[in-house]
């Protein structure tokens, strides 16, 4: 059995009113391609509504559409892992089911590809509309990651990029369960180009990125690509302990050498509720980080696959 030249792994999570219209658009892009020998994988990570079933309906109707269910929702990034393994095609492409990332990109991914590149990824230019509280969380994702990781990621990336087998296959060998492949796949080296493009209003349905998963996906990325929170904490831990040392020095003196009297209680509780915030927070982190040894320990399965139609 012959390879596809092209794979599109689409985690999909409750997206039931955009399966069918993402479906038609990746079609009559491919077919302006002239590509006729594709696969197009649905990763349905434990949604709730209606999406196995409008697979299932696409199934029926084109035997180069392939489905992995999920017996739970595991998350995002072990829905794109799943597609790398699952995937055969010569280039694989990732992209989301909301209709925000444009199918019509497809084919400047495609053409870069063919141009020996074997990384296409893409870098999303905020609109108008978008919220300031968007932007300004945005902006500062992407500068504590690159401030605190040792991979630097262009603003506006995501997980809709093209990629080359040679990739697909370096990246099968990460085996961590908290994966972050934006800040992996800038670090495999290979010939990388970044292409900007204009994100789509969703197309049905509502996001599922609430402000907790962002921070969490946020907290992720950091820990996943750098020990350098850890070493943030000691140099702030050494710095309030330098802080108190000459505070203490100061109270001594005033203490001996003056008749003023020192008030105490403001500014013993003040001190007190702001170094053991700095305390709590640092605990946090070592804590994040205790987490994802204990949790790599285990060594559980990354997901589970109840249902699919790839032999």
């Amino acid at each position: 059995m012959n390879k596809p030249e092209i794979s599109i792994i689409i985690p999909t999570y409750c997206e039931e009113g955009n399966i069918i219209p993402l479906h038609s658009k990746l079609i009559f892009e491919l077919t302006q391609l002239k590509i006729s020998d594709f696969e197009i994988i649905y990763v349905n990570d434990g949604s709730r509504d209606k999406s196995l079933d409008k697979i299932k309906e696409l199934v029926t109707q084109d035997s180069r559409v392939k489905y992995i269910h999920f017996s739970r929702n595991f998350g995002h990034q072990n829905a794109l892992r799943a597609g790398l393994d699952f995937a055969t095609g010569n280039a694989v492409i990732s992209m989301d089911a909301d209709l925000q990332h444009p199918p019509e990109l497809i084919a400047t991914l495609i053409n870069h590809w063919r141009a020996d590149y074997k990384i296409v990824f893409t870098k999303r230019k905020d609109t108008k509309d978008l919220t300031f509280f968007k932007k300004l969380t945005s902006k500062l994702f992407y500068k504590l990651v690159n401030y605190l990781s040792e991979t630097k990621l262009e603003e506006g990336t995501a997980d809709f990029r093209l990629l080359d087998r040679s990739v697909v296959e370096a990246l099968k060998k990460y085996k961590e369960n908290n994966l972050f492949y934006r800040g992996i796949v800038p670090s495999l080296g290979f010939k990388q180009i970044g292409v900007e493009y204009v994100p789509n209003e969703r197309f049905s349905g509502e996001t599922k990125y609430t402000f907790s998963k962002m921070v969490r996906f946020a907290l992720t990325g950091i820990t996943s690509s750098s020990a350098k929170p850890l070493y943030f904490s000691i140099y702030l831990g050494a710095f309030l302990a330098l802080c108190s040392f000459f505070y203490g020095l100061y109270a001594i003196y005033i203490s001996i050498f003056t008749s003023n009297a020192i008030t105490g209680w403001t500014s013993i509780i003040a001190s007190i509720l702001f170094i053991g915030g700095i305390q709590l927070i640092m605990l946090g982190v070592v804590g994040i980080y205790l987490g994802k040894l204990f949790s790599e320990s285990k060594n559980r399965p990354h997901y589970i696959v109840e249902e699919t139609n790839i032999n």
